[in-house]
């Protein structure tokens, strides 16, 4: 496919905004496009090489000992693949650790689709997105976070002790985002993270993309007819 020829330009909706489409930021992929990001085995290949032909799905997370983060990916799994290929749309989870820490973490989250890491943070910092945690009593909660807190963290630190490598598997600081691009610089769609809780729901943005169907994370994936 030839990539469409239009405004590399975009603006951040908020999760408050969203029904209305209110602006607050711009982004500009052709400051990212070159950043290399790395796969499982550590091959580098450029960021515009996800979305350059195609629509993707990009969801970046903090760090892949983040309980929220796991939770969140868990729910990623669930999506099915034909879902996606109806839409004809990739889906990509970007992290920022070593790539040694792609493996173990797919099996963790059960996984199966693309991913890859930002080691350096290039395209995290690029594109804006936050590095501290700010709290707002009226946000909406991750509905694809379960566990609490207190517990969640336990259980990060639980796994870093646990890892046969002892890191954090990335900035512990850093917080994530989502963003919808392509086929080439278009952007459909872009969210920073304000805390580890501030995840887009899957569904809305499967449904900006362009996906037909709407699924049930409550248990197991079920498509309902929309």
């Amino acid at each position: 496919k030839m990539a469409e020829a239009v405004s590399p330009i975009t603006r951040q909706v908020a999760k408050e905004d969203r029904e209305d489409g209110t602006p607050s930021v711009d982004i500009r992929l052709e400051d990212v496009e070159d950043c290399l990001i790395y796969d499982r085995h550590g091959v580098s290949v450029p960021f515009k090489k996800l979305y350059q032909d195609g629509k993707s799905v990009i969801i970046f997370v903090r760090n892949f000992l983040c309980y929220s983060c796991e939770e969140y990916v868990e729910d990623l799994s669930k999506i099915p693949k034909e879902a996606l290929e109806d839409a004809d749309i990739r889906l990509v989870v970007i992290g920022q650790a070593a790539h040694y820490h792609i493996e173990p973490f797919c099996s963790l989250t059960g996984y199966p689709y693309e991913i890859y890491v930002d080691p350096e943070r290039s395209v995290y910092q690029k594109l804006g997105m936050k590095r501290e945690e700010k709290f707002n009593d009226s946000a909406n909660r991750s509905p694809h976070v379960k566990s609490g807190m207190f517990m969640g963290q336990l259980k990060s630190i639980w796994r870093a002790m646990t890892s046969p490598v002892f890191d954090f598997q990335g900035d512990l600081h850093q917080q994530g985002g989502a963003l919808i691009a392509g086929p080439g610089p278009r952007v459909h769609f872009y969210h920073c993270d304000t805390n580890r809780l501030d995840h887009m729901p899957i569904n809305w943005l499967l449904q900006l993309a362009g996906v037909q169907q709407t699924l049930d994370f409550s248990d197991k994936p079920k498509i309902i007819d929309v």
